[in-house]
């Protein structure tokens, strides 16, 4: 009986009704799509920072991501390799690398040169997703060279031309040769665009006179977010002369901006959703004030205060759970179609760089559960607190009193 009492009383003044459920569907469906939006970002930032030159794990020898020393190298060997074979493990790349002065014509530039293995490299990072001019590297290019935008620009160079590399070898000679310009990336990050060329592997290892030598090995999993545990958990089986840094190490900012990632949703929540309960008291005061003649009947025919608490609080969640379905399913088209087309800000906006990832100038949605239910379930409890005082205040009125109330 109090169900059907409830659901009759909240379509009594269907104006109000209709209002107070556009209210809680659109704040819920655009909290849905602004937290996808917002992990979209963060995304993007976190895929910028390691997808595109960290990667989500580095092994190196201790101590040689402080200071880039170039005798701080060591072999591939069986021992790294097993710690390697790992399912959650979904692409490694071995690096050599080297600073020194790139040339071309009357113009030079200081930069960092990476070696790397073609194939395994892009199963690490996605260079080769951003090159605006040419193509990535291959094995059958044994001096051929991917290098920014920015760089380009300033040695003003195009694909096809000749680039001169000198640099400090590992045996104390001057190491030098010419590469040839294969393919030019734009990654939005001015440092990378600005200061780095990637090279064949075994071309650097040779300028250098490091056969055989490595610097680093990048590695990707499938749980960018779970990087520190796994760092720790293969840090016991590696030798002792290295060591493994997850990317929250190697950028710790971006560590701060990851983890402080569910605060702010919280905040954002609460701040809506604030102003949404404040539209549902109202409603909800306004219903209890114009029936108070009717309650008192109701309470004098022996109806008792806490069916008419009940009663109120039944209205309330009828109607946050309508506006959550409603909400719910119009935040989750407007975020899907976000993901899938998304709006391109190019035209206006520059890529920022910012805790070492880069926000793109562009918005789309990521779909994830907690941005779903995170909404959801506030907008509940949001509805049952704002419709507590109301229903207190109809629950404690004299039959009486509510009876004579003009």
């Amino acid at each position: 009986m109090l169900y059907q009492l409830a659901l009759r009383n909240i379509w009594r003044n269907r104006r109000r009704t209709l209002l107070t459920l556009s209210a809680m569907i659109v704040s819920s469906a655009l909290l849905i799509l602004a937290l996808g939006i917002f992990s979209g970002m963060l995304r993007d930032m976190l895929a910028t920072a390691t997808e595109q030159y960290y990667g989500h794990l580095v092994i190196s020898a201790k101590g040689y991501q402080d200071d880039r020393d170039m005798f701080s190298n060591f072999p591939m060997n069986k021992s790294i390799e097993t710690v390697l074979a790992q399912d959650e493990i979904i692409g490694t790349s071995q690096r050599l690398r080297s600073f020194g002065l790139l040339s071309h014509q009357q113009n030079s530039s200081p930069t960092e040169v990476l070696g790397v293995l073609p194939l395994q490299e892009q199963t690490v990072t996605s260079l080769q997703d951003s090159l605006i001019d040419g193509n990535y590297l291959t094995d059958n290019d044994p001096k051929g060279a991917v290098l920014g935008s920015g760089l380009a620009q300033r040695l003003k160079v195009v694909t096809g031309d000749q680039l001169v590399f000198v640099t400090q070898a590992a045996d104390g000679s001057i190491g030098n040769d010419l590469l040839q310009v294969k393919g030019i990336f734009s990654t939005g990050d001015v440092g990378h665009d600005n200061g780095l060329i990637l090279v064949p592997l075994a071309w650097l290892q040779q300028v250098l006179v490091l056969p055989g030598q490595i610097h680093e090995i990048a590695v990707k999993t499938d749980q960018p977010l779970n990087a520190a545990a796994l760092a720790e958990q293969y840090r016991v089986n590696l030798p002792d002369a290295l060591e493994i840094l997850d990317w929250g190490e190697m950028l710790p900012e971006m560590r701060e901006v990851v983890a402080s990632y569910d605060v702010s949703r919280m905040i954002i929540v609460i701040i809506l959703y604030i102003a949404t309960g404040l539209g549902i008291l109202n409603t909800f005061f306004m219903a209890v004030m114009e029936r108070t003649r009717e309650l008192g009947v109701l309470m004098a025919l022996g109806m008792r205060p806490g069916q008419v608490r009940t009663m109120i609080l039944l209205e309330t969640v009828i109607m946050g759970s309508l506006g959550l379905l409603c909400g719910a399913v119009v935040g989750i088209a407007l975020s899907l179609y976000m993901a899938l087309v998304g709006v391109d800000l190019s035209g206006t906006l520059t890529p920022i760089t910012y805790a070492g990832g880069t926000i793109l100038p562009r918005l789309h949605a990521v779909i994830e559960p907690g941005n779903i239910l995170i909404p959801s379930v506030c907008l509940l409890i949001v509805s049952l607190l704002a419709g507590f005082l109301p229903a207190n205040r109809a629950a404690n009125m004299q039959p009486v009193a509510a009876i004579r109330e003009e």
